[in-house]
């Protein structure tokens, strides 16, 4: 069995050492899109275009407006007039956000009263918005702290201040939020997914179109046999393929590695394996490579969205938070971001691998037992 076996392995590894087609799409779009994730896919905004009404014409009022100009979260590219002009920058997408102080606002700050002022966001796009308000809040109040402080000094206030609450952040793992650190180990994952996928769906509907499969079957070489002949061929690419875009990730973009390499292995030698079964089970089920390749997309993109890698899972409804128990991406991302980012071990992350060895099982018996189906 093991000797048959390992020549279909010596076959496949043959095959695709030839296929320099193959071998390019399978590195420099994978190497593509990794940059493109790593640069272009963040949480962070920066250089929000922004239009200013200022209707107090104040110190107070100038140094709001430069604190939303020095963040560098903001750039000011109007100041408006009246309320019109902001209606028009809006409306032409020349700006998200509007800041409009009223009259009166530094006039409320000295007397230590609330200032009126106001912020108006495009809500066209929710997530730039929602981001940038959460940067507006946060500006407004360092402004309010250094106002209050100043108003202090000036006052010479010897009464004791009133009782208040102080929230003190502390993040774990990624204390400067870069979301850098968030999303290259999960292009890992994703990455692995797309380009695994596509190659081993291709693996027995090439066979089949080129005829070579009723060639095979006329050999002593069973169904189990075809199927670990195709898998661990592509299991091994898939391990180079996750190391050489780990080791991207990790020196060029600085992700830091905090866990143990083996544990990290482990885990993606799971998740292969069902990444594997899926890419298997497809190919048994088609019958031609443009059905193969027209199947990924509907396999690929709700495993994509259904994993937690850019939507909450939280967010979903029930019916899709049940769907993601059966998506291996979702545990694999578990697995990768503790082993980057946190440096935890198999104590912890023992569920995960758990599940994926019994999908990865799973998926690679339902190849075999649809393999045998479509022989018949």
């Amino acid at each position: 069995m093991w000797g048959r076996v390992f020549n279909l392995v010596v076959k496949e590894l043959q095959q695709f050492r030839r296929d320099r087609a193959a071998k390019f799409r399978l590195l420099i779009p994978t190497l593509v899109q990794l940059f493109i994730f790593g640069y272009a896919a963040t949480f962070e905004v920066y250089h929000v275009a922004t239009v200013v009404l200022d209707l107090d014409h104040s110190q107070e009022s100038r140094e709001l407006i430069s604190h939303f100009a020095g963040s560098g979260r903001f750039q000011i590219v109007e100041m408006a007039q009246n309320h019109a002009e902001i209606r028009q920058a809006i409306d032409r997408a020349d700006a998200v956000v509007a800041i409009v102080i009223d009259a009166g606002f530094s006039e409320n700050l000295r007397k230590g009263l609330s200032a009126p002022a106001q912020v108006v966001v495009d809500g066209t796009n929710s997530n730039t918005a929602l981001i940038a308000l959460g940067y507006v809040g946060q500006i407004v109040a360092a402004y309010a702290e250094d106002m209050g402080q100043d108003l202090k000094r000036r006052q010479h206030a010897a009464a004791p201040a009133p009782p208040t609450v102080t929230l003190e952040q502390r993040p774990w793992y990624n204390v400067d939020f870069n979301s850098r650190w968030f999303f290259v180990p999960g292009v890992i994952a994703t990455l692995t997914l797309i380009m695994i996928v596509n190659l081993t769906s291709f693996a027995v509907v090439r066979e089949r179109e080129v005829g070579t499969l009723e060639q095979i079957m006329v050999t002593p070489v069973r169904p189990l046999e075809f199927i670990l002949g195709k898998s661990i061929p592509y299991f091994l690419i898939g391990l180079a393929l996750t190391i050489v875009i780990a080791g991207v990730g990790t020196l060029w973009f600085q992700i830091p590695f905090r866990g143990n390499p083996f544990v990290l292995l482990i885990g993606t030698s799971f998740y292969l394996l069902c990444v594997l079964g899926i890419g298997l089970l497809i190919s048994t089920v088609c019958r031609t490579q443009q059905q193969a390749f027209a199947t990924n997309f509907f396999v690929i993109n709700p495993a994509f969205i259904l994993s937690g890698f850019s939507f909450p899972l939280a967010s979903m409804p029930v019916f899709m938070q049940w769907l993601s128990n059966i998506n291996p991406m979702t545990y694999y991302l578990v697995v990768i971001r503790g082993t980057f980012l946190k440096g935890v071990g198999l104590n912890v992350l023992w569920p995960q691998m758990l599940a994926l060895a019994t999908l990865g099982v799973l998926l690679l018996g339902l190849s075999v037992l649809r393999f045998q189906k479509s022989l018949d």
